[in-house]
């Protein structure tokens, strides 16, 4: 967000609103990895898993360093890679998708489906 920091879970949020996908928000979150809590609030969101193998741009990837799932980013088809917010350099960043980061891929999720809203008349609100 212009102005405002954010991290790589904020990023996909973020993303998904400004599409109209989801007004769903997640604060307060650990930065200690928390797969459970990562996946129950992905599910929440509206962030539909998918097969791992079916990896296309604009799905949300899961990532782990080390043991646990700890990194969410954007798959991007003009690079072949990535779109992520990056701790090291302090910004979002897009790379390409080297063995090394597909190695670290353990979820795969579709975006929400757009959020159809319709508009009530004042009888059908009572």
């Amino acid at each position: 967000m212009p102005g405002r920091g954010l991290d790589c879970v904020g990023l996909a949020l973020v993303v998904a609103r400004e599409l109209g996908l989801s007004d769903y928000d997640w604060t307060g979150y650990s930065r200690l990895p928390q797969p459970r809590l990562l996946f129950a609030h992905a599910a929440r969101a509206g962030f539909r898993r998918k097969d791992m193998g079916c990896v296309t741009g604009g799905d949300l990837l899961v990532m782990r360093f080390h043991e646990d799932p700890a990194h969410v980013a954007i798959a991007t088809e003009r690079t072949a890679g990535i779109i992520h917010a990056c701790a090291r350099r302090g910004r979002v960043v897009e790379h390409r998708l080297d063995r090394r980061w597909r190695d670290r891929i353990v979820g795969c999720f579709l975006f929400p489906l757009p959020v159809r809203r319709v508009a009530l008349t004042r009888r059908e609100e009572e």
